[in-house]
Parts: structure tokens; C-alpha cells; sequence
């Protein structure tokens, strides 16, 4: 009988600590270091995952590099070759906390929020704060952020022939729906 009590007791925690936790598996990342008068620097990656501690505020958000799409291939090629060098890195981590997170008050308008952590990019990491938003939906919890990155801070080197095509801050921007 006390074998079962704790079997059951074991289950019934396990089962809470993993409620505790939402997450995605297909976040987009968009970022734009577009230069106005050059062909757009655009790319959207699709497959981004995301886990946000609900009972803490925790957040951690991984990105596969060589997921990023762009609408010109060459220029596909040369972020993952000469830029991000996605097959020594092969991706982007943020990990943090959203600073005073009560998940009970998140309600279905967005909300301000910021989260402080770090970023791994390119072998670097470099401590963040983050602007977004959250809200509660019917059936899952949206978290948007928009941020800037500078690609000298992750010893990202532009070429001198293409460093005006591009811009020297990128705008990154970010949609989970979280479940």
C-alpha cells in the first residue's frame, strides 16, 4: 500500500511540474537589417522553439540557424556561410526571465512586459533586455518581442564591399503561441 501512495504521489507530481510549463515548437523569428536604398535583408524562420515557466516567468527560445528563409537563396547562402556560419554554430538561444510575471493577471489584451536574460549568437553571449507583449487567448498564451541586435556584439563581420547594403542594427522580432 505505501508503494502505491508514493507511486501515485510521484505521478501527481510530475504531472504538476510539467503543467507548470507551455511551450511551441513553431515560433517565428523575423529579423530585417534592411538598408533602404539595397535589396531587402529580410528573413523569417518558422520553426522556432519556445518553453515559458508558467509558476516563475522562466523563458528559454532556441532558433536553428539554417531555418532562416530568405526570398533571394544567394543571400541564404552567404548568412549561413560567411555571416552566421550555421555549420559551426548551428543556432540562437535566449534564455531569461520575465521580470514580475504573475501568470494569473495575464488577461486576453496584451501586456507589457520585460524580459532579462541572455543571448548565445555566433558563439557569444551578451546580456538582454527585452521588450514584448503577452496575452492569454482561448487556447493558448501569445508572447510577442521586438529588439534590436548589433552584429559586432556577436563578432558577426560584414564584408567591407557589402557592409552599406547592410543594415548595423537588426531588427528582430518574435510571435509564440504558447500551449
Amino acid at each position: 500500500m505505501k508503494k502505491l501512495f508514493f507511486l501515485l504521489l510521484s505521478f501527481a507530481t510530475t504531472i504538476q511540474a510539467f503543467s507548470q510549463k507551455i511551450k511551441t515548437k513553431s515560433g517565428l523569428v523575423n529579423f530585417d537589417a534592411v538598408e533602404s536604398t539595397f535589396e531587402p535583408v529580410k528573413a523569417l524562420n518558422k520553426a522556432t522553439t519556445c518553453i515559458l515557466n508558467t509558476a516563475n516567468g522562466q523563458i528559454a527560445s532556441q532558433i536553428l540557424m539554417k531555418g532562416f528563409e530568405f526570398k533571394v537563396a544567394l543571400m541564404e547562402e552567404h548568412f549561413n556561410e560567411n555571416y552566421i556560419e550555421s555549420d559551426k554554430y548551428p543556432k540562437a538561444t535566449l534564455k531569461g526571465k520575465i521580470e514580475n510575471f504573475d501568470y494569473s493577471k495575464i488577461t486576453q489584451n496584451f501586456q507589457n512586459i520585460q524580459i532579462k536574460g541572455t543571448i548565445e549568437l555566433h558563439g557569444k553571449i551578451k546580456d538582454v533586455i527585452i521588450d514584448g507583449k503577452i496575452k492569454k487567448n482561448v487556447d493558448s498564451t501569445e508572447l510577442t518581442t521586438n529588439f534590436i541586435l548589433l552584429p559586432e556584439d556577436f563578432d558577426i563581420r560584414i564584408p567591407s564591399i557589402v557592409r552599406g547594403k547592410i543594415a548595423k542594427k537588426v531588427n528582430v522580432s518574435t510571435v509564440f503561441l504558447l500551449k
